[in-house]
């Protein structure tokens, strides 16, 4: 069992509501800095390690630069996104490019930046080529198809539109390596949100026999291997969060059966676990501005699914708590739901709560990682800011709430005022 605990008090989130009006997401900084503490301390027993936060999770510059300053590094997916760990500090071989489908000029940012760039298909290393250069540190994403089974949210890795098939990676390093590249690192992500310790160390163990494989039938040393991300975190409050020093003393087991008698010791592990490493620590605060009666009991909350998805998209489930009724009894079944003109904007379906009651603020837990991030604008609405909770307990706006200039921004208003359809008539 694990506690769903909210890191302020009544008395103390109602000052900041009262600056910064809900709905907004809350980030614990001293709480993530621990975790990434704990994490490294789990992997130090390798050669080497380092974290490549998925920016894709929480692609915000103040939390990427608390990260930075932790260490680790950054997987980014886009242009933007590289922009982002740029500006939080984070460069050259430091930040993985993993993308998929890439225009050439991203692959040239990419390269202009020093980032490792992590193909996702054989086709893509004549396309890198051509548009930017072979760099002299590539990486190649395995997709080891029925050989590894997925899971309910990524899918089975036969079925999935990333990496390379086992013959091609091997014949990709070579034509690699033909090429001019001579550092290699190898790369996989067949999971997501899985909390069993088992299915993360066959992971590595798949990497670690392919990275064998590969120098045995091709000469190519692989450098490093990173084993994705795809761990999970205790949504729910009976579930267990991922032990990462089992974890890594399975990893470690499995390092020395294969990669030792291999040769390729000391070989480097990577990981980028964004949503083990801010998941619990950030939380949507809402207030709860409606109750309806009639078939169902119904809360509606200031949020809506624009603001997170997750629940609405595929089902998450997210723990709900609200502030100064967190031990009160569970007497009441609720739909917890949005405004969003769709019938799916709900964060809750007949869950057991307290009794809400209008004003109440209602908190919705482990919205650390892609919350904010897959927000949307739908039916006009506007995406809420995010706050930042020091080490000294004040609390500091990351992100503003978007506004009505914002929505309208990217429209050409000047064309409007001079657009005159023609007008058919039969």
């Amino acid at each position: 069992m694990n506690g769903k605990k909210f890191p302020l008090d009544r008395a103390a989130l109602k000052a900041v509501i009262h600056r910064y009006p809900t709905p907004f997401y809350l980030y614990d900084e001293m709480a993530i800095r621990r975790n990434v503490r704990h994490i490294a301390g789990a992997f130090a027993k390798f050669p080497s390690y380092k974290e490549h936060f998925a920016v894709k999770a929480l692609p915000n510059p103040f939390i990427l630069k608390i990260l930075a300053d932790e260490g680790l590094g950054a997987d980014c997916a886009s242009y933007p996104e590289l922009l982002l760990a740029d500006m939080a500090g984070i460069r050259g071989e430091d930040i993985m490019f993993t993308s998929n489908e890439t225009p050439a000029e991203e692959y040239r940012e990419a390269r202009k930046l020093g980032a490792v760039i992590n193909l996702d298909d054989f086709s893509h290393i004549d396309f890198l080529e051509r548009t930017a250069g072979i760099p002299e540190l590539i990486s190649c994403r395995y997709n080891p198809g029925p050989l590894k089974g997925g899971n309910a949210i990524i899918g089975k890795p036969e079925e999935a539109k990333y990496g390379f098939t086992r013959e091609q990676i091997i014949r990709g390093f070579s034509l690699l390596r033909d090429r001019g590249a001579k550092r290699f690192a190898l790369h996989t992500m067949v999971a997501s949100n899985e909390l069993k310790v088992e299915y993360h160390i066959e992971t590595g163990r798949l990497l670690f026999e392919l990275a064998a494989e590969i120098l045995e039938r091709t000469g190519v040393r692989i450098e490093f291997v990173n084993l994705g991300g795809g761990v999970g975190i205790p949504y729910r409050p009976e579930d267990e969060a991922l032990d990462f020093e089992r974890l890594t003393a399975g990893l470690k087991a499995a390092y020395e059966e294969i990669i030792l008698p291999a040769g390729l010791d000391p070989l480097g592990i990577r990981t980028e676990m964004a949503r083990a490493i801010t998941g619990p620590f950030g939380w949507l605060v809402t207030t709860a501005i409606h109750s309806k009666s009639i078939y169902r009991e119904y809360i509606g909350l200031d949020a809506c699914m624009a603001d997170l998805m997750r629940p609405g998209l595929y089902g998450a489930y997210h723990h709900i708590t609200v502030m100064g009724k967190e031990d009160a009894p569970l007497t009441e079944t609720y739909d917890v739901v949005g405004s969003l003109c769709e019938n799916n904007d709900k964060f809750a379906v007949q869950r057991r709560l307290p009794k809400i009651d209008t004003g109440d603020q209602v908190i919705i837990h482990d919205a650390g990682a892609h919350g904010r991030a897959m927000g949307f604008n739908y039916n006009g609405k506007l995406r809420c800011g995010e706050l930042l909770l020091r080490p000294d307990n004040s609390v500091v706006m990351i992100r503003r709430p978007e506004t009505m200039e914002d929505y309208f921004a990217t429209l050409d208003t000047e064309a409007l005022i001079h657009f005159n359809p023609l007008l058919t008539k039969e």
